[in-house]
């Protein structure tokens, strides 16, 4: 049995794929890609299935959206087979951004829709399937984001929008205060990370029938390269699942525990390698047993349950 190959967000008809595409590392290796480079990546992900597409403003010091969007103006495929998610309201201390004296969040509404402007304008788009505001804003007054929001999706600039790194009831007030249900919330989890089983946040999200996004679901890399006792055990446990089920890759088998949950997590894949993103979209052909998911989980916690 399969997972299914999309996931719907709204009801008026946003979806996005099963798994995502994170484009934050798209500059991080040595030489920057050209365009031609991005097109192609582009293709690869999509000729995965991989249609969506998650940025933010803030990725590559505030330079990914434009590098991915040079590449994508030169993507020979229809931009209405690709979904583009985009988010706003971190302000990073950094010289492309000289303004900003510290870090900070900004979830006015001035702000929103200039960053949502020049998203749209880096992107070579007229606009994003989704809007997340990336961070919880101590500051953030919910009538005046939500009224941005809501103008946003009006003026058909978002399709959808919705939050990243929220807790229940910061989700909650900002939900009480738009005309439509928030589309996700990205959350941080991963075979390392599993806080979000136990925080309310995905209680919350199987509560309110709303696919949570699912960042870092590798632990950032240190599930591979990680020296702790702790990602030791994790990676004992994933490749005794992994000889069970004769899956190849670690990977696989810790995004395939990811999509065992209920709440239908949709992991964001942070490689730029095609190569790995084809052995994490083979978790889609995997469904662990309660036995298999349990055992990855005691490795992580270092005991059995209670």
């Amino acid at each position: 049995m399969s997972h299914d190959s999309r996931i719907a967000l709204t009801k008026d008809g946003v979806s996005l794929s099963r798994l995502v595409f994170g484009a934050w590392r798209l500059l991080d290796g040595g030489a920057r890609p050209d365009a031609d480079q991005v097109a192609r990546l582009i293709g690869s992900a999509v000729d995965l299935g991989l249609t969506s597409f998650d940025h933010a403003d803030i990725y590559g010091n505030y330079e990914v959206e434009a590098a991915f969007g040079a590449g994508l103006s030169r993507w020979k495929g229809k931009r209405e087979d690709i979904e583009l998610i985009s988010k706003c309201d971190i302000m990073l201390a950094s010289a492309n951004r000289p303004q900003n004296r510290l870090k900070h969040y900004d979830t006015s509404g001035a702000h929103i829709l200039a960053s949502v402007d020049r998203s749209l304008a880096n992107l070579h788009t007229d606009y994003l399937d989704l809007l997340l505001l990336h961070r919880p804003d101590p500051l953030m007054d919910a009538d005046e984001t939500a009224a941005a929001l809501a103008g946003l999706v009006k003026a058909g600039k978002a399709r959808a929008v919705g939050v990243s790194n929220f807790t229940p009831s910061q989700f909650d007030l900002l939900a009480s205060r738009l005309p439509f249900a928030l589309a996700t919330n990205q959350i941080e989890m991963s075979v390392l990370k599993t806080s979000a089983l136990t925080d309310g946040s995905l209680d919350h999200a199987q509560r309110l029938a709303y696919p949570p996004m699912i960042w870092s679901p590798l632990g950032g890399g240190s599930l591979f390269t990680g020296k702790e006792a702790r990602e030791a055990r994790v990676r004992a446990a994933l490749a005794a699942v992994a000889a069970e089920i004769g899956a190849g890759d670690l990977a696989t088998v810790a995004i395939a525990w990811l999509l065992r949950h209920p709440a239908r997590p949709v992991p964001v894949l942070g490689s730029m390698k095609p190569e790995r993103l084809v052995a994490m979209a083979k978790a889609l052909e995997i469904n662990l047993d309660r036995q298999q998911w349990f055992a990855v989980l005691e490795a992580s916690e270092g005991r059995p349950v209670a």
